[in-house]
């Protein structure tokens, strides 16, 4: 028969296995409609439906766990999958306080604040992201767009140029990236861009 601490370690054991397999069934939820997107587009019934089952198992984690930071970062990716983007900044903004390091959370929340129209919190939040992974290209080329969009120019190149120097498959999104359409004409934006590697 189990002791009082057996038992207790048991039921925390089981407790701890059972909160990963929650978080990691949602993160396979979200995977699902995030990584094959570009390639296998979900229809947004679909889309919704996935992300609105992985909202539904957020719910079925014990409180302190939902208030967790990996868990407020899938709630709000739920909610960003779902186009809803006003409501992924609470939970991502709560991620962010939890880990304000974790360059993750912190791309999501600039990507949500881009397409609610807060490109200076956007921007902010990405330069947050900078001081902690200067080198992760992606941070460089999504602060190029951001620039972009608020007519920055000078800025927009010199983080373009920095995601071209970390990551030459950034030079390939260019053309297809909607957020460059001011610069577009710019003279040093056609010289930057055209440049044969």
């Amino acid at each position: 028969m189990f002791g009082d601490q057996q038992l207790e370690f048991h039921v925390s054991t089981y407790s701890r296995i059972q909160r990963q397999q929650l978080l990691q069934e949602v993160e396979g939820y979200l995977d699902l409609v995030m990584v094959l997107s570009d390639r296998y587009p979900l229809s947004v019934a679909s889309r919704d439906g996935i992300a609105k089952r992985a909202l539904g198992t957020l719910r079925r984690l014990e409180p302190e766990t939902r208030e967790s930071a990996i868990a407020l970062h899938l709630k709000g990716q739920a909610y960003r999958v779902m186009e809803r983007y006003d409501e992924a900044i609470e939970p991502l903004k709560a991620a962010k306080e939890a880990e304000p390091e974790n360059f993750h959370i912190l791309l999501a929340l600039g990507w949500c604040y881009k397409r609610v129209h807060k490109i200076d919190a956007a921007i902010q939040v990405l330069e947050d992201a900078l001081a902690v992974c200067p080198d992760e290209a992606i941070i460089h080329f999504n602060l190029a767009c951001y620039w972009s969009l608020a007519n920055n120019v000078p800025l927009a190149l010199v983080y373009l140029a920095q995601s071209f120097d970390l990551d030459p498959k950034y030079r390939d999104m260019v053309q297809d990236e909607a957020d460059f359409d001011p610069l577009r004409n710019h003279p040093e934006f056609v010289a930057l861009t055209s440049v044969i590697v």
